[in-house]
């Protein structure tokens, strides 16, 4: 089948063709030509060309540039709906409706953007329910993902003709703030010991669980038994974060747990709450109690997670054997935990000594053989 021939200032976006050419004013015009026919983005851009050169303004297509930001959530929110983390989408969805639900699509400008970005990062956030003290700003990850989101969102708004591409690109050139995710909080195995000696029977069987797995808090949660192969020792996660299957080797302290557990027959959920018969939906609260009990301060439970990490590596394990064990799409994710490695920069250069006493071994043989 021939290839169709590419023409100077015609593209596609999805079915629709797209033209593209020089303005009145110099700047580059994007418009969408609403056919699916090259015949008729070729037709348009000869009209459009012709116009400038004749030093009119170009009659574009009709485009309703009277859609309000919260349009656009209406119409994106079902879009990701099936999305994988939609449900926190939604929440950052709903705050940039708080923020500028009624602002027109077209009214969106650089300076409006940087200006949410900037009170993000700097002004103090509401306390919490039933607290007096206010919290601090968003951190950089936090707004640099609202941020993404919003860029998406505008995105789709130009396929769906909700707006120009040149407000999108305007929406685009906010730049990300750099983030600082250097924070690595583990405990000792004495505090380990202290922390869940301070737990109570059913939080201590989920704590005992992440610190020998390394499983995120909603992997541990949403458990359920066909997951689990006591039979052959490995428990298999189909839904992780990083969107690949992961298998985790049941080791003998968490085969004791999983024993000591009386599964139930009205919940497929290995951890239940005995009083409801449901899967625990978060112990934020209930972990909070159990680190002031054992005097652990600046701690979370995903620092379980840091917790496995680094004990195995200072304990000899190889970063590409924790890394598969984390599920970490990269190695570069795991490289955090490299420096606890026992002697990791000696045992390094203790190789160029092996080799170097080697090689003077050998030329002390030749010494003597001459």
């Amino acid at each position: 089948m021939p290839k169709t021939r590419k023409t100077k200032g015609i593209y596609r976006r999805g079915r629709v063709y797209w033209i593209t050419y020089m303005g009145l004013d110099g700047k580059q015009k994007h418009e969408s030509t609403g056919s699916d026919l090259k015949a008729d983005a070729e037709l348009i851009l000869a009209q459009r060309r012709l116009e400038v050169d004749q030093g009119k303004e170009p009659a574009t297509r009709r485009r309703d540039r009277n859609y309000t930001f919260q349009q656009l959530a209406d119409r994106y929110l079902p879009f990701i709906a099936n999305q994988k983390g939609a449900k926190i989408k939604r929440v950052r969805i709903t705050e940039l409706v708080r923020e500028f639900g009624w602002v027109k699509l077209s009214r969106f400008t650089l300076a409006m953007v940087e200006g949410w970005q900037s009170r993000k990062l700097s002004e103090e956030r509401p306390p919490m329910k039933g607290k007096k003290e206010p919290r601090p700003p968003y951190k950089p990850a936090s707004v640099n993902r609202g941020l993404a989101c919003l860029k998406h969102m505008f995105t789709k708004a130009v396929d769906w003709e909700m707006v120009s591409e040149d407000v999108a690109k305007r929406v685009k050139k906010v730049k990300l703030t750099e983030e600082n995710n250097r924070r690595l909080r583990y405990l000792s195995s004495e505090e380990s010991d202290r922390l869940l000696t301070c737990c109570d029977r059913y939080l201590r069987e989920i704590v005992t669980f992440a610190l020998h797995t390394g499983c995120r808090r909603g992997e541990i949660l949403g458990l359920t038994w066909d997951q689990v192969d006591l039979k052959h020792g490995f428990i298999l996660l189909d839904v992780t974060k990083s969107g690949k299957r992961r298998e985790i080797p049941i080791n003998v302290t968490v085969r004791g747990v999983l024993q000591e557990i009386i599964r139930r027959l009205d919940s497929p959920h290995v951890f239940v709450n005995p009083e409801t018969g449901k899967r625990y939906q978060d112990v934020k609260r209930s972990f909070g109690t159990a680190c002031r009990k054992a005097g652990l301060k600046d701690f979370h439970f995903h620092d379980l997670r840091h917790t496995f990490a680094s004990q195995l590596v200072m304990n000899g394990v190889d970063i590409t054997t924790v890394s598969k064990l984390l599920g970490h799409n990269s190695l570069t994710m795991t490289l955090r935990y490299a420096h606890l490695a026992p002697n990791h920069l000696q045992n390094a250069v203790d190789v160029l000594s092996r080799l170097s006493s080697l090689h003077y071994n050998l030329h002390d043989s030749r010494a003597e053989m001459a």
